[in-house]
């Protein structure tokens, strides 16, 4: 496949399937705001779709929508004093004399409404004359803040049309990046990142599909050389757009396999060297693809291909951040971590005793933890013993294994909140010889 190829059948796996739902949901939340606020049944007038959905930076998967309501310009009076909270406890109420059996909750300065594969954030806003909107924060005694949507979107579509059509899909393809290596980066982030990256250079003004390869390489290139700061100007609005977490270590990781899947480009892998850096949704080879399953039908009488993926059972939104570590030990030996050994080259040798645990987790609860263990290599296939099924933990937060054979295995880890998976992890764990 050429690169025009890969990346255009790239960006096409990446469109929102489900936006007839989205759509819908809308539409239903809208008419009972506008039937509570201005007796009306109307779908779609007074509000307005922001974030990523608004802007059309969002892929497949897509869990976190936002939405404005415009209130009544009267109603101000009736929240203007510290009546913060009861505007949203309003809107809830609203939504709920509507669709009773819908789950709804109030949250800081939102109302969320959770449906079982995405959530839409109801953000009720007074209008101001300069086109900005005044929302409610209840934290503390409460106060009204301004968001700038609007500028930003209209931002955002200026330099997409100045720059070929590039930004908007560079954002798309930089969050399939950041669902496949697990990067807490709210979509905002990206995109303002995107934008500013586009600002910077002229190098694609007129350039597409065929230079997203080194679209892909110079921007990782940029992201990486970033001095760490904890935020940025929001395009259009100015507004501040925090970094939840560092994501200079990750992007330079990215900038390398770049530079590998370059390289590769005559080779038939090179499909498989782009999914490291952008995950399952980066299409595979097709003929590579062929032989795979040539192989796997020979080979079916020898060993089974087990392996589950997270992205066949959930929709994957990485929104927060999960960590994992391994201790390693046998009896009447030191116990050591994981990650030293690997930092410090000891060998991993078979007969060792493996906890899988959690080291950082960011996710509110509630929420459930599966974990996924893959062998890899010829002795895997000889045991017939590649396991990778997805599992549920048993309650501790943990997994215990052991190191039975060589080869580079993996486990991953995945938190799963509402039916999507909001952060994930994975280690290796290379055992070098037999014992």
């Amino acid at each position: 496949m050429s690169v025009a190829d890969m990346f255009g059948d790239f960006l096409a796996n990446l469109q929102i399937r489900n936006t007839e739902t989205i759509s819908l949901r809308y539409g239903e939340l809208t008419a009972a705001l506008n039937k509570k606020f201005r007796d009306t049944d109307s779908k779609i007038a007074n509000v307005l779709q922001v974030g990523s959905f608004g802007r059309n930076t969002g892929i497949d998967g897509i869990s976190d929508l936002d939405m404005l309501y415009i209130m009544p310009k009267g109603e101000w009076e009736n929240y203007k004093d510290s009546k913060q909270l009861k505007l949203l406890q309003d809107v809830k109420a609203a939504v709920l004399a509507r669709y009773p059996a819908t789950d709804v909750r109030v949250d800081r300065l939102v109302v969320t409404v959770t449906y079982s594969d995405f959530h839409v954030e109801i953000q009720p806003v007074f209008e101001e004359d300069d086109g900005s909107y005044r929302y409610p924060d209840t934290k503390d005694e409460g106060s009204w803040k301004i968001t700038k949507p609007r500028e930003e979107m209209e931002a955002v579509l200026e330099l997409d049309n100045k720059k070929n059509q590039n930004l908007k899909r560079l954002c798309k393809m930089a969050r399939a990046w950041k669902n496949k290596h697990g990067l807490e980066m709210s979509g905002l982030l990206i995109d303002t990142l995107a934008y500013n990256f586009f600002e910077s250079t002229e190098e694609y003004d007129s350039r597409s599909y065929l230079y997203y390869d080194w679209l892909s390489r110079d921007f990782f290139k940029y992201l990486g050389d970033l001095e760490d700061q904890g935020y940025y100007a929001a395009p259009g609005s100015g507004q501040r757009v925090k970094v939840r977490k560092k994501f200079q270590r990750k992007a330079r990781k990215a900038h390398r396999l770049c530079l590998a899947a370059i390289e590769a480009q005559d080779n038939k892998n090179v499909n498989e060297k782009w999914k490291k850096v952008y995950g399952r949704q980066f299409p595979a080879n097709k003929d590579e693809e062929r032989e795979a399953a040539n192989e796997a039908e020979t080979a079916s009488s020898e060993w089974s291909n087990t392996e589950e993926f997270i992205e066949d059972r959930y929709p994957v939104d990485i929104r927060h951040t999960l960590k994992i570590d391994c201790t390693v030990n046998q009896n009447g030996f030191r116990q050591h971590l994981l990650k030293e050994m690997i930092l410090k080259a000891f060998p991993l040798l078979p007969r060792k005793n493996l906890k899988f645990f959690i080291t950082k987790n960011t996710v509110p609860a509630p929420y459930d933890i599966e974990w996924k263990i893959l062998n890899r290599g010829e002795e895997a296939q000889a045991r017939d013993c590649i396991r990778g099924e997805i599992v549920q933990d048993e309650g501790r937060e943990e997994k215990l294994e052991s190191t039975d054979f060589k080869g580079d295995h993996v486990v991953e880890c995945y938190a799963v909140k509402d039916g999507i998976v909001v952060a994930k992890d994975r280690v290796h764990v290379p055992i070098t010889t037999n014992a």
